[in-house]
């Protein structure tokens, strides 16, 4: 799922001439489902700390369908942990892992662990063959979700419950 965002992050350069900025390439046409609205909402920081997230955090996205927002501590990012964050509510840690330490193995209990207050729900693992823009090593993307995946797959928009087209 996060490789496919990624791609379609990779539009959103190209897109911006439809949100009125300056294009960094010509105009591509957008994925299926993919709407400047969403890619407004997907680009647009949220304003202000919520309580919910760590101190020292700030936001890193806006809110990805399925996802919700994404903070980190400067000095973390990109490899994490990461915390998401939606409707008042922590939602997850997330870590990204270089694929050559992966290989090498190792023991991420450390940094992979629910914020205070919450336990973990399920994992999903990603593995990003190429990479995505703010980390563009091979490496896995490792969410561990505090709620059910039914509830994060309505999240921003995406009345559907399922994966939106332009993740995919």
């Amino acid at each position: 799922m996060i490789k496919r965002f990624i791609s379609t992050c990779l539009t959103l350069a190209a897109a911006a001439s439809l949100l009125g900025a300056t294009p960094a390439a010509p105009a591509q046409k957008l994925p299926p489902g993919l709407t400047p609205a969403i890619i407004k909402m997907m680009m647009t920081l949220p304003k202000g700390h919520p309580a919910a997230m760590p101190a020292g955090t700030v936001p890193v996205s806006g809110c990805i369908p399925t996802m919700g927002y994404h903070y980190a501590k400067h000095g973390n990012f990109p490899a994490g942990p990461l915390y998401g964050y939606y409707n008042g509510k922590a939602i997850f840690t997330e870590v990204m892992i270089d694929k050559k330490q992966f290989d090498k193995g190792g023991n991420w209990d450390n940094i992979l662990q629910p914020l205070p207050g919450y336990k973990i729900d399920h994992v999903d693992i990603w593995y990003e063959t190429h990479g995505h823009p703010g980390y563009t090593i091979p490496h896995y993307d490792i969410h561990a979700w505090y709620i059910p995946h039914s509830a994060h797959m309505t999240f921003c928009g995406n009345s559907s419950g399922k994966r939106p087209p332009y993740l995919m």
